[in-house]
């Protein structure tokens, strides 16, 4: 049986190299089953500024440490082109770029069987399976989405992305003690998929990967293997 084949989308100021070396042990956890793919966001991000979500989104309860090449899917401030979860924007900056940076993605390496978000990339997941859902986006044609410490976009210009309740099979991943994307965060954005399967842990910010997350994976995978 060939392995699923998985988009990665990466946390603000992570990239794909960073955020395939945080998640090593979902890889190995699902290795039968999965092959995941990264991708590195098209915008770049400040090493230095503020407005950022955290020192950075590096997928660990610890929070520390800036990364390399750090990128993002879309900046909430335009002007200072930074990114808050908690900020509350008209319009944002570079949802279109990165938008068209996963279509390429898509053609040069799908397809994929389904896509993963971290952070950001999860609130980002969302939108993509939005468009695939309009049908503007004749390129998406993922089976499932798996986002991880994902949220609902405060910037009023996503609001249309949230317009209608996506049908796309959904496992939303969360931590109980997330200090970046408080788990309520992520609760706000379960109404907008249809019948939603949540896997709750009890640690940070990071993608969980311990044994006794496998079956809840491997339960929701088998069901496009």
């Amino acid at each position: 049986m060939a392995p699923l084949r998985i988009l990665c989308i990466h946390g603000y100021r992570q990239n794909g190299n960073t955020f395939r070396e945080k998640t090593g042990a979902l890889r190995k956890l699902l290795k039968k089953q999965v092959e995941l793919v990264y991708m590195t966001a098209p915008l770049r991000v400040q090493k230095e500024g503020s407005g950022e979500v955290s020192p950075a989104e590096n997928g660990s309860s610890s929070g520390a440490g800036g990364e390399e090449d750090p990128r993002g899917w879309w900046f909430s401030d335009p002007q200072s082109r930074s990114f808050n979860a908690l900020q509350q924007c008209e319009e944002s900056l570079g949802i279109e770029e990165s938008v068209t940076a996963v279509k390429e993605a898509v053609k040069a390496h799908g397809p994929f069987d389904g896509v993963l978000g971290f952070s950001q990339g999860a609130a980002f997941v969302a939108m993509l399976c939005s468009l695939q859902e309009q049908k503007v986006a004749p390129e998406f044609i993922f089976r499932f989405a798996i986002l991880v410490a994902g949220f609902r976009s405060l910037c009023k210009e996503h609001e249309k992305f949230y317009s209608a309740t996506l049908q796309i099979p959904s496992l939303h991943v969360f931590g109980l003690e997330d200090k970046v994307i408080p788990d309520h965060m992520s609760r706000d954005l379960l109404p907008s998929f249809q019948d939603p399967q949540v896997l709750i842990h009890p640690g940070g910010h990071f993608v969980p990967a311990a044994s006794a997350h496998r079956q809840t994976y491997q339960d929701f995978l088998k069901k496009f293997q």
